[in-house]
């Protein structure tokens, strides 16, 4: 980020007294407290959105989150000359969350129950986007998946990882499409009384603990979604890290139940929501859309991993799911 677009902070009601680069942004200390200014790419309506949601979540006081400081004009975002975007928000100066800590993992699931409660809308609203659909989200990813086993039958000479890959590919894209199937015979119908809202990006990086306790930021990727496609995602992360614990999975689902209980289709969500080979389909997709003139070995390291680790997953998902397949 330039000076021009420092210069752009002269649009807000603020004092800066002192700017520095910080997580891809611009960290400033101002008269009202440290705030971070970055790019913004996304439309007038998705701002709104997520401004609506972060005064809801402000309001509750469940959560201290990040909040959108608007312009002298009121504006949400403001462009500059080449018509880049920048938003302001308020910001907490402290560490990320350890994932290596599992008090501190503990402390992120029950934080996050709390977001939760607060990140829910009438349906009646006025401009609220559709529900996001993940299955049909998965069904594009089974459709890439067969995209890339078919460009690797066709393929002539082969890398190891390539050849790897190519050896396990009918599994994984079996379980891509049988969880698929599986999940649109349980799936069940949202209410319809309220509209639920994701995080959509809660991970470590984006809950920091300063002095003052716990903060949350980095909501862009905030959507209409079942609030268990963000517990999947820290899960799945932290899992991965512990070669899918079951005593730290199922202990971190009751930190998050205390809080915020699932009920019988959000848990079923879940269940499907890891059971789903995301992270295969990631390093399929990686590959794919990369150059293939040379291969990193880290891609051959993931995937390996991926596969050491299934045995693991399987038997976390029966443990901590036993009834979603009984049902």
């Amino acid at each position: 980020m330039n000076e021009k677009a420092v210069e752009l902070l002269g649009e807000y009601e603020i004092e800066v007294r002192h700017t520095r680069k910080g997580r891809g942004a611009i960290l400033c200390d101002t008269d009202q407290g440290c705030m971070i200014f970055k790019e913004y790419s996304g439309s007038q309506e998705r701002i709104e959105l997520q401004d609506r949601l972060l005064r809801r979540v402000a309001e509750d006081g469940l959560v201290k989150a990040e909040r959108i400081v608007p312009s002298r004009e009121g504006r949400l975002f403001i462009k500059d000359g080449d018509g880049t975007g920048y938003v302001l928000k308020t910001w907490k100066e402290g560490r990320e969350c350890s994932i290596h800590d599992s008090d501190e993992c503990r402390a992120a699931v029950r934080l996050l129950a709390r977001l939760h409660k607060s990140m829910r809308l009438d349906p009646l609203t006025p401009h609220l986007p559709a529900a996001f659909s993940t299955e049909k989200e998965y069904d594009k990813h089974n459709r890439e998946l067969k995209r890339v086993r078919k460009y690797l039958q066709q393929k002539g000479q082969k890398s190891w990882f390539e050849l790897s890959l190519r050896n396990h590919f009918d599994f994984f894209l079996e379980q891509a499409e049988a969880v698929t199937e599986e999940w649109r015979q349980y799936s069940v119908l949202p209410s319809e009384e309220t509209a639920f809202f994701c995080h959509g990006d809660y991970q470590y990086h984006n809950i920091l603990k300063g002095e003052d306790g716990w903060f949350v930021a980095g909501f862009e990727k905030c959507l209409r979604d079942d609030p268990v496609r963000d517990l999947c995602l820290l899960l799945r992360k932290l899992l991965e890290k512990s070669g899918w614990s079951v005593a730290l999975g199922a202990g971190l689902i009751d930190e998050y139940q205390k809080e915020c209980p699932l009920s019988a289709g959000s848990w079923i969500g879940l269940y499907y929501r890891l059971a789903y080979p995301e992270k295969f389909w990631k390093i399929v997709n990686f590959y794919y859309n990369s150059g293939k003139a040379w291969i990193p070995g880290k891609n051959q390291e993931k995937l390996e991993k991926v596969i050491g680790q299934e045995k693991d997953k399987q038997h976390f998902l029966d443990e901590v799911f036993r009834r979603v397949g009984a049902s």
